[in-house]
């Protein structure tokens, strides 16, 4: 039988009672320290309005959490000793750059490793090395770090190194323009890392983060539905966008004027300027969107359309919680979520308030 994931306020009693019935199947991510535990962990409890919940470990590596110290959630009896080894040379080399040449070097088979990883973790090694330096580059930025740092983190050695891998992501892209006009696309850097916009000569189609998994899908996918090709470029519209997203994080900014297109759905488009009309500082759960749309019936369409946004940060798809207040997914990483409204909710405190 499958296993059935409990709702997260079983799972927060679990977590107070430290019961063993989860073992295994369900992890808890605690948004003020950045570590995620198993339910069972000995450490002090955390409130429950700071507590995410999921269901294997790499959701939780995925989503910028750390493992506890205390209670070692990566540990597991019987398992591939590799594993084990790897993980305690992760913990105890926290700024080496693991490349395939490194393991080699130290006596590992690169395929072994990430089969071993795959069964025991479901993710590669190489994964989790990369999403705990994301994990550390966001608490860093959260305290002020520079964005070059994000870069780094991020695993580019130079803005060099990047601009080869963005044009990688670009050169996939199917030719699909048939005599129409091209797309242009470009990156910019950010505090939360790199940003991918794609626009035409006078209206921006997509901008997200440049690690979102479903980033080549979406070009793919965007080229298909204009019967368009993307080629690395500048246009108005990215210019744009790029000095208004720098004022944004700058606390300078918080209504954007770049024009948009807005490709989805009408019930789609209707969602994303109900997000629009959020105000900073301010959040909603899927069921708020549906009761302000006057079709409260709509709550999972409204999620979906939600997770369709292609315009991040612009259309604040961030701003969205669940329905019990905790953080629920966002295709940037929680990490940035979390970033981006503690970003928020200090622009949005008036200026006299601030310095009072």
């Amino acid at each position: 039988m499958l296993f059935e994931r409990p709702n997260d306020d079983t799972l927060y009693d679990a977590l107070i009672a430290r019961s063993a019935d989860y073992e295994g199947q369900a992890y808890v991510c605690v948004k003020t320290t950045g570590i995620f535990c198993r339910l069972t962990c000995p450490a002090r409890k955390p409130k429950r309005e700071n507590t995410i919940f999921f269901e294997t470990i790499a959701a939780c590596i995925h989503s910028g959490f750390r493992p506890c110290q205390r209670c070692r959630p990566l540990e597991q009896p019987g398992r591939e000793p590799i594993v084990d080894e790897l993980l305690a040379q992760l913990d105890s080399e926290p700024q080496m750059r693991w490349t395939e040449d490194e393991l080699v070097r130290r006596g590992y088979d690169p395929s072994t490793v990430r089969r071993a990883f795959k069964r025991a973790l479901g993710m590669t090694f190489h994964d989790i090395a990369r999403y705990r330096r994301l994990g550390e580059a966001a608490r860093q930025l959260a305290h002020g770090a520079r964005a070059i740092d994000a870069q780094l983190d991020a695993g580019y050695e130079s803005p060099s190194g990047f601009r080869a891998a963005f044009q990688r992501l670009v050169g996939k892209a199917p030719a699909l323009s048939q005599n129409r006009e091209l797309l242009f696309a470009d990156w910019f850097d950010t505090p939360l890392g790199p940003m991918v916009a794609v626009a035409d000569k006078t209206h921006l189609h997509l901008l997200e983060f440049h690690d979102r998994k479903a980033l080549p899908a979406e070009l793919e996918a965007l080229q298909r539905r204009l019967r368009s090709s993307v080629a690395i470029g500048r246009t108005p519209a990215i210019d744009q966008i790029e000095a208004e997203i720098g004022d944004y994080f700058q606390g300078r900014l918080t209504v954007f004027k770049t024009p948009l297109a807005l490709g989805g759905t009408p019930f789609e488009k209707h969602v994303w300027a109900k997000l629009i009309e959020i105000p900073v500082g301010q959040t909603r759960a899927y069921g708020d969107l549906a009761r302000e749309m006057e079709r409260p019936e709509v709550v999972r369409a409204v999620g979906r359309a939600n997770g369709a946004n292609q315009l991040a940060v612009i259309v604040p798809c961030h701003r969205i919680l669940g329905a019990d207040g905790s953080l629920t997914g966002y295709g940037g990483g929680l990490w940035r979520k979390q970033w981006l409204l503690r970003h928020e909710e200090k622009i949005s405190v008036p200026k006299m308030e601030r310095t009072a």
